[in-house]
C-alpha cells in the first residue's frame, strides 16, 4: 500500500510499505493491505513502518510525530502532521537538554496556558527520545 507522510515543511514518506502502525486518539491502529477505510485523529507518538512483508523488526523504521490526521483507504494511507521526525534526525543530546528546559518551564509556569505548552513540549521530547532509542537499538542488531 502507498504510505504518505506530510509535514508542514514537506513530506516525509511517500512510498509503498507493507505495514505501518499509528498512534490515534482511539489507541494505536495497525494498518495492513486492503484495510476498511478510515479517517482519524493522530496523536504525539511513534509511526512504525515495515517496507516490506518479510523484514525483521531490525528492519522497522521509526518516525516520532505531533498529532494530525490519518485517512486511510483500501491501497493507501495519507498521514498529514505538523513534524514528523526519523530515528536518523533526532539528535539525542540536544533533545535531552530540550526535554530539560521544558520540564523547567512546566515547574515554573505562571499560569495554566504555561504549563500545557510546556507539557506539549514534553511529551513532543520524550516521543523523540523514544524514537532515538529505537533507532539506536536497531543499530546495534
Amino acid at each position: 500500500m502507498k504510505l504518505s507522510l506530510v509535514t508542514l515543511v514537506g513530506t516525509k514518506v511517500d512510498e509503498e510499505v507493507y505495514s505501518l502502525s499509528i498512534p490515534t486518539i482511539d489507541g494505536e491502529i495497525s494498518v495492513f493491505p486492503s484495510h476498511e477505510p478510515l479517517v482519524t485523529i493522530a496523536r504525539d507518538g511513534v509511526i512504525t513502518v515495515r517496507r516490506r512483508k518479510e523484514d525483521s523488526d531490525s528492519q522497522l523504521e521509526y518516525f516520532a510525530i505531533s498529532g494530525g490526521v490519518v485517512k486511510i483507504d483500501y491501497s493507501s494511507v495519507q498521514i498529514l502532521v505538523d513534524e514528523a521526525d526519523h530515528g536518523d534526525d533526532i539528535i539525542e543530546a540536544e533533545t535531552q537538554k530540550a526535554l530539560e528546559r521544558a520540564i523547567k518551564a512546566r515547574d515554573e509556569a505562571g499560569d495554566q496556558v504555561e504549563r500545557e505548552k510546556a507539557k506539549q513540549l514534553i511529551d513532543r521530547h520524550m516521543v523523540r527520545l523514544k524514537v532515538a532509542d529505537l533507532h539506536r537499538r536497531k543499530r546495534r542488531r
